[in-house]
């Protein structure tokens, strides 16, 4: 059997506690979520985060539910859209950020001191630096100037800690995007673009720029364009993901047919123990990730042995 590492899980995710827009449905069962990981090959998963606050639960997490099979790493980052954590919201918020004054560099100074604190508190569980990005699909969540100089504020975090980026760009942030990583060559070694579901010419960009990865989950596979530009990415710089509880392949997805792995799945109002719950997705799913991938491309899941 293939054995995985899924790039990117939000594990701390509310629903892994049974708890969904604020109403309990069915108990924790974040054990059972990476014991059904586990029988599925999963040898090691990343734990996300997206804020202060989540990196050092992702943290706590990944320190206390590793297993001798499964091994829980996790991030810590500040999501784009949760920047305004970082600096608030509106055109105060804004103004501050666009003109870089120096009350806002201090507060983006503790920030990075912060999540630095939390990767030096877990030396070889925190792994990444991120979530951290541009996201300009949901600006309702952030505005444009925030969003750019908080993630500014990750690449020192970077070159402090030595740790790979984790990153995140959404629609027409990505000349932005790339911008800032041509600013910051010195920042950073490596890292992967999560989550990818760019144009070709996107992809290209970024597999120019060396020692930068693209990760893949459902999300990067809806249409036949998306799976072309998949196809495009070598496999040597090709990485698996689920970002669960997110991004699952849903069946009016185009390679929903080259899935093969089933699980047995129950409404969360009808949650059962030992399924999972349908629409949430699990790090088990990595499978079928992998298995659209592989078909798409020509080769043997077991690729990723």
């Amino acid at each position: 059997m293939s054995l995985f590492i899924d790039i990117a899980a939000n594990l701390t995710d509310a629903v892994f506690d049974g708890i969904y827009n604020g109403t309990s449905r069915h108990p924790p069962d974040r054990a059972s979520v990476l014991g059904r990981a586990t029988d599925a090959g999963v040898v090691r998963t990343i734990v996300t985060a997206g804020d202060v606050p989540g990196s050092t639960a992702a943290a706590a997490l990944a320190a206390t539910a590793t297993t001798a099979t499964h091994a829980l790493y996790s991030t810590v980052g500040v999501h784009p859209t949760r920047a305004g954590s970082v600096r608030p919201l509106g055109a105060d918020g804004a103004a501050a950020a666009a003109t870089e004054g120096e009350g806002a560099a201090a507060e983006g100074d503790e920030i990075a001191g912060d999540l630095a604190a939390v990767a030096r508190a877990a030396p070889g569980r925190v792994v990444a630096v991120g979530e951290c990005g541009l996201d300009y699909d949901r600006l309702q969540f952030c505005d444009v100037p925030t969003q750019r100089a908080v993630f500014d504020r990750h690449f020192p975090l970077a070159a402090e800690t030595g740790l790979p980026l984790f990153l995140h760009c959404r629609g027409a942030a990505f000349p932005d995007f790339l911008d800032a990583l041509r600013r910051h060559p010195n920042s950073f070694r490596t890292g992967v673009v999560h989550s990818f579901t760019g144009t070709a010419a996107e992809r290209d960009a970024v597999l120019a720029m060396p020692g930068l990865y693209l990760g893949v989950n459902g999300c990067s596979l809806k249409t036949l364009d998306n799976i072309e530009v998949v196809r495009g990415i070598p496999l040597d710089r090709l990485l698996l993901e689920t970002d669960a509880p997110y991004c699952g392949i849903r069946g009016t997805h185009a390679g929903v047919g080259h899935v093969t792995s089933v699980w047995a799945a129950k409404d969360k109002k009808k949650w059962e123990a030992g399924a999972t719950v349908k629409g949430r997705v699990e790090p088990c799913h990595i499978r079928a990730v992998a298995e659209v991938v592989a078909a798409t491309r020509g080769v043997d899941v077991d690729w990723w042995r």
